[in-house]
Parts: structure tokens; sequence; C-alpha cells
């Protein structure tokens, strides 16, 4: 039974997990975490290395997967939001987390038995896709129940800690998934994962929900496409959401470019092998606890709103110095403190977009949000993949006493991109303040000039 409960104690004081019903979610999560990047690693190993072994269509067998994955954030994300705010978040997170259990244990029979090539790539494809659509809901309920049962002053700590356990499981994840997989076999990831998702359900079912967010009586009833319009209207009127949104296509037009060519950078401008471009991720993970810990620590001493923006220049000024680096070491060194700089990025845009959104909103805010990302980075990779193949190939210049080449190019013109997105969410982002920083009054739909929620009786 769902019980009334404030999010904290007005007269104590919020422990590092904040809350009980925080600590439930974040435990939840962390190990579900875990477990996706095992899952993830692991699907890629299965396919690339017993499914399609020795194949020249092995690659784009691995590809599958990622597509399989980011179609649903493209085609069911942009829809789920609606849902997300008129259904009750605890329930959704119950029944996606319950639902995604059970597709990730339906591929156990797959990998235990005899199955042609073509129907295993199938299931995998399929159960993938699925699973990823059950997060479209799962995720933007996760992110508005947290602001349900967080008061806004330790919101960025809470972004803080969820930061932090979410870049150690890309740091330890991955690594289980190869010994899992050709020393027990591929059943025994797809198991751990299917159960970090019982345990995460488990975790939720044992969250009380404060009376203020139990249901949806807030939350809009009408026609779905009133609803849809209503939540567009008010993300484009809403100042520190457009600001949001812009800077997030400034910033992942140019970081894009990272993720489609570090693996040539590495080989051709670093004059490494191949065998050690893992340990670039590495040096950025740690990198990115380091940024986690401190950005929960000193986030309302200075501010989310400048430690948004100024995380982001920093991060384009490191890119501008990797971008000149030629040996292996110092990039080491340069990708660690580029995982610090990232890491308050998304630790203070959490508590931005919950300061700016009321509740009935929040599904359809992140609706726009998370496809927005994804289309911006996917852009960025198929440019920067083209340019690198095509206009660039072969290029070579020197500018003012620095030599130029394809690759230090596109990172050069990605970090003044980011640098630009900085200065751009400085402007757009002056004079927000949260509370436990400076006062400053709740931003509601009326005072940003949204229209407010299409709404019938009953």
């Amino acid at each position: 039974m769902e019980t009334a409960a404030s999010p904290t104690s007005a007269n104590k004081k919020p422990g590092f997990l904040i809350n009980r019903n925080f600590a439930l979610l974040w435990s939840g999560q962390s190990i579900s975490n875990v477990g996706d990047f095992v899952f993830s690693t692991t699907l890629v190993l299965w396919i690339a290395a017993v499914i399609a072994r020795g194949q020249t269509w092995a690659p784009v067998a691995v590809s599958g997967v990622l597509l399989a994955t980011s179609v649903p954030t493209l085609l069911i994300g942009p829809l789920a939001g609606v849902f997300v705010d008129r259904w009750n978040k605890r329930r959704t997170m119950l029944a996606m987390d319950a639902s995604r259990a059970i597709l990730i244990a339906l591929l156990l029979p797959v990998a235990i038995g005899k199955f042609p090539i073509v129907e295993q790539l199938g299931a995998i494809y399929t159960i993938v896709f699925l699973a990823s659509a059950c997060a479209q809901f799962f995720n933007p309920s996760r992110f508005a129940l947290i602001g349900d049962v967080v008061d806004e002053p330790e919101r960025a700590h809470a972004s803080g800690l969820s930061q932090t356990t979410y870049s150690l499981a890309v740091i330890i994840g991955p690594p289980l998934a190869a010994p899992l997989l050709f020393t027990v076999g591929v059943e025994w990831a797809l198991l751990l994962n299917a159960l970090s998702f019982v345990a995460s359900f488990l975790a939720i079912l044992a969250v009380r929900i404060p009376s203020s967010a139990n249901g949806a009586a807030a939350a809009p009833h009408g026609n779905y496409f009133q609803d849809f319009s209503a939540g567009l209207r008010f993300f484009f009127h809403n100042r520190i959401l457009f600001t949001l949104f812009i800077t997030i296509i400034i910033v992942m037009l140019g970081a894009g470019a990272i993720n489609a060519l570090s693996i040539f950078f590495t080989t051709q401008n670093l004059h490494t092998s191949p065998n050690f471009y893992g340990f670039l991720d590495t040096a950025q993970g740690a990198g990115m606890v380091l940024g986690a810990i401190l950005a929960s620590i000193f986030a309302q001493r200075m501010g989310v709103a400048r430690l948004f923006w100024l995380s982001i220049v920093a991060l384009g000024v490191g890119l501008l110095a990797f971008a000149r680096l030629t040996s292996f070491a110092p990039a080491l060194v340069v990708l660690f403190l580029l995982g610090i700089a990232l890491a308050p990025v998304d630790i203070a845009a959490g508590p931005l977009i919950l300061h700016a959104t009321p509740k009935e909103f929040v599904g359809r805010v992140i609706a726009v949000i998370t496809p927005t990302n994804a289309l911006a980075s996917m852009a960025s990779t198929a440019i920067a993949g083209t340019l690198a193949s095509t206009v660039l190939q072969g290029f070579h210049a020197t500018l003012l006493g620095v030599s130029l080449g394809p690759i230090d190019t596109i990172f050069t013109g990605t970090g003044i991109l980011v640098v630009l997105g900085g200065l751009y969410a400085m402007v757009g982002l002056r004079g927000v303040t949260l509370a436990g920083a400076e006062a400053s009054e709740p931003v509601t739909a009326a005072s940003e000039g949204a229209p407010q929620p299409a709404a019938e009786p009953g």
C-alpha cells in the first residue's frame, strides 16, 4: 500500500543517501546499471565471437543491436511522454522492470538451444527492441519520481550519486561480460541482467510514494494530440528548457564525432596500437567517477546553472587540448580530466529540468530531450564519418605553425562547438537559481508563459 510521506523531513538533515525512498531507487538502479552493461557487452561479444564468428557480415550484425536499441528512442520516446504524465509513475516503473526481466529471460532458450543463425539474430534484435521500448517509459517515470521524493536542495546530490554509480557501472560491467561469456556461457550473463531487473523491481516495490505523487490526478487526460501539443508548447516557451535544448544540440553535434573517430585518432594521431584503445574509455570513466563525486559536493555551493555551463566550457577546452595530442600517456591524463568535466553536465541538467518543469509535464519534457540528444549524436557521428572519409581524407595543413590532419581538425571543430554551447548556456541560464543556493520563485507553466495542460473532468 502506498502511504503518504514527505520527501524529506523538515527537522531532520538528509543523510548521505538523502532519504529512504531515494536510497531504494538508487540501489535498485545501481544494480540494474551493472546488469545492463554486462548485457550490452555480452550481446556484442556473443554476436561477433560466437554467432557470426569469421563471417564478413559480422560488423553489420553487431550494428543491428545498436540499431535495435536506438530506434525505440527515436520512434517511441517522443510518444511515451503523454502516457508517462498520465500514468502512476511507480506502477509504470514496476511494469517496465517486470517486462524487461521476462524479455531477457526469453533469450535463455536461444542461448542454450541450437537455433539457426537467422532465428538467433531475429530473437536478439526483437528482445533488444522491446526492452529499449520499455526503457522509454521507465526512464522518464524514474526521473519524475525522483523529483517527487527528493526536495530541490538535494537534487544535485541525488543526481551526483546516480552519476557516480552509473560511471562505476561503465567501468565494472563490460569487463565482467567476457569472462561470463567465455567461461560459464552467455546464459549466465543473460540471467544476471534479468535478475538485475528483478532487484530493481523489488527496490521500487518498497518505495513509499508521497501522497501528492500518487495516481495521475494532476496529469493530462484530454485528447492525446492535444496533450502532446500542450507539452511541446510548454517546452519551447520555457526559457530554461529551451536553453538546455539548444545547448544539447550544439554540444552533441560536436561531441558525437569523438565516438565515431576516437579509434582512428588512437591509431593515427596517438600512434598507438588498437589493443590499448579500451584504456582511454577507462581513463574517462575514472574521471567521471571523481567528477560526479565533486559535483555532488559543490553543486549547490557554486550554483547548479553555473556548474552546468562552466563544465561544458571546460569540456570544450579539454577537447581542444586533446585534439593536439600525439602520444598515448598524455591522452590518458586529458581524458581523465575530460571525464571530470563531463560528469557535472549530466548532474546539473537533471535538477535544472525538474526546477523548470511542473509535475504534469515531466514525461513530455523528457520525451523531447532524450530523442533530441540521440538525433544530434547520430547526426554528428554521420557528419564526422563522412568528412573524415571524403572531404578531409588525406588532408594536411599548417596553420600558425600548428600541423593539422583530418581527425584532429574535426576534433578541433568539436571543441569549438562545445565551448560555444557552454557560452550559449551561460547567457540563457543567467539569473537561474535553485532552492538551496539563492532564493528563487518556483517555475510554473504560467510563470514561463506556457499553456496550461489540456484536461477534462474525471
